[in-house]
């Protein structure tokens, strides 16, 4: 499971023009899934994502996670995170978890999410999706488990 994290002050989804999340402060969450991702993967990467320290303390230091700052989530299913880019000039989305998959894991991802901490706002799996942000800092982290 991957996410890339990005610490925002302003972020959106549209599908065909209609707004579907919108969150002020707090994480846009672009999110992928690889095919020996199972639900254990997604509680570790849960726990990992409400606890990462990427917001700044009286200091201004990263010492604070999103539910300190009392931050927003956004979501969003983004299958080409998980693609294997090593070779070529294409990309192979073999090291992507197949779709119903990814859709089941994402789906679990937000219910994680949403008993542990806030629900989140989402993106649309399998949707074209049209996502927009203002990048705080600017402030992104890979994470992997």
């Amino acid at each position: 499971m991957i996410c890339l994290i990005q610490r925002a002050t302003y972020g959106k989804v549209e599908v065909a023009g209609e707004t579907i999340g919108e969150i002020e402060k707090g994480m846009v969450v672009l999110t992928g899934f690889q095919p020996d991702d199972d639900l254990e993967t997604v509680r570790k990467m849960t726990h990992k994502l409400l606890h990462y320290r990427l917001f700044s303390d009286a200091e201004d230091k990263m010492n604070l996670n999103v539910q300190q700052v009392a931050g927003d989530l956004l979501l969003v299913p983004q299958f080409t995170l998980a693609a294997d880019t090593r070779k070529g000039l294409r990309p192979s989305f073999s090291s992507s978890a197949p779709p119903d998959k990814a859709k089941q894991l994402f789906d679990q991802f937000v219910a994680e999410v949403s008993s542990t901490y806030l629900p989140p706002q989402t993106g649309r799996f399998g949707a074209d999706m049209q996502v927009s942000l203002t990048n705080d800092g600017p402030v992104t982290f890979w994470l992997e488990i």
